[in-house]
């Protein structure tokens, strides 16, 4: 959930940059500065406060997630229940970081648009900004609903994703062999970007209980992209169609 406002920031400053400008650099580095020191910040002020580390509960289930549905009346007979935070600050600190991340970007990006993005309109300077307006809010939802299932879910749906956007960004970007992979950096970026997030995710999988067994398996983090080159080729819908066009 942490990672999830960079990457979206990311993603919205390239949609509305366009190729030729030049600001979209450093609107990447504006991003990744407010939400390192989002992060930063938000574990400075967790207990304890001053130190780079939290002090947390164990989960032990994924009902401790919402502990608002127990009840510890012993006779059921009153309707209070409890509200406190069997996993914290696991839950709320999420919400802060959000917090911080928002205002150090109202208070640093505008500014910096204002002064960069000469190569955009005015109406699209400001795109990127008014895109997190949104997506904050349903990140916070997401959170406040979803928080227990992303916990114990998060290192498959990044398995999943990680497979699905690399599948997607290489057959929209026409990369069909090597060459075309190593021909630009950005692609290169991209696919590292990709294979990073799949580590992770096995690693996750892992949770380092047994991490020198699951080592090993690192190495197929490069399988999906080397299967996508190897039978792009065979599998490219124009030829299929013209080959049964031709009775092939």
């Amino acid at each position: 959930m942490a990672m999830l406002p960079l990457v979206l920031h990311w993603f919205f400053i390239e949609w509305y940059s366009g190729k030729k400008s030049s600001s979209a650099l450093f609107q990447h580095i504006t991003a990744l500065f407010e939400c390192s020191m989002a992060a930063i910040v938000t574990l400075l002020v967790s207990d304890p406060v001053g130190v780079l580390h939290i002090r947390s509960c164990r989960v032990m289930m994924l009902s401790d997630w919402y502990t608002m549905l127990y009840n510890p009346s012993p006779d059921y007979i009153t309707t209070v229940h409890c509200t406190h935070e069997a996993v914290y600050p696991l839950y709320t600190i999420v919400f802060i970081y959000y917090a911080f991340c928002l205002v150090l970007m109202m208070l640093l990006r505008p500014l910096l648009v204002k002064k960069i993005a000469c190569g955009l309109g005015k109406s699209d300077r400001f795109k990127s900004i008014y895109a997190a307006l949104y997506f904050f809010p349903i990140l916070t939802v997401l959170q406040a609903v979803g928080g227990g299932l992303l916990y114990y879910a998060f290192p498959y749906i990044i398995l999943v994703l990680s497979l699905v956007t690399l599948a997607v960004y290489m057959s929209a970007s026409e990369i069909e062999n090597c060459y075309d992979l190593l021909v630009r950096k950005k692609r290169l970026i991209v696919l590292f970007s990709h294979w990073l997030l799949h580590a992770y995710g096995i690693i996750s999988i892992s949770r380092v209980d047994k991490l020198e067994q699951d080592l090993p398996l690192l190495a197929l983090v490069p399988t999906p992209a080397l299967f996508y080159l190897f039978t792009a080729k065979f599998t490219e819908p124009s030829r299929i169609l013209s080959e049964g066009a031709n009775g092939h």
